[in-house]
């Protein structure tokens, strides 16, 4: 069993900053890939950032240069730094992880636990 709980979200303006966290248990953190999504109202859950336990990465495009994926192994946690934040960035965020493998997915389909997502808001 595996538990996945988020943590900080909230209201922002755009240009600014916050850092997700993301608290496994039940397994270790750090033999898993912990991946970050992002769903907005009508559209399609879509892949942010993910990270292996060795401290791999992959962004999306879309995120590049201003979100850093980490993870603090020790505490079974993950965090996703995000800077210079969009309206565009609105979106619930919800962490995911698998276990099994350090490929770096994103694909939505690898990942078999997911955090119950906080909400990241970024006013104009």
């Amino acid at each position: 069993q595996v538990q996945l709980v988020e943590s900080g979200g909230g209201l922002v303006q755009a240009g600014g900053s916050l850092r997700l966290s993301c608290a496994a248990s039940g397994r270790s953190y750090s033999s898993n890939v912990m991946g970050w999504f992002r769903q907005a109202p009508g559209k399609e859950r879509e892949f942010v950032a993910a990270i292996n336990w060795l401290g791999g990465t992959t962004y999306a495009d879309s995120v590049k240069g201003r979100f850093t994926a980490s993870r603090d192994n020790a505490k079974n946690t993950g965090y996703l730094q995000m800077n210079s934040l969009k309206p565009e960035d609105t979106a619930a965020y919800y962490c995911a992880a698998y276990y099994g493998g350090s490929y770096i997915s994103s694909r939505t389909q690898s990942y078999e636990f997911w955090g119950q997502g906080t909400q990241v808001t970024v006013s104009s």
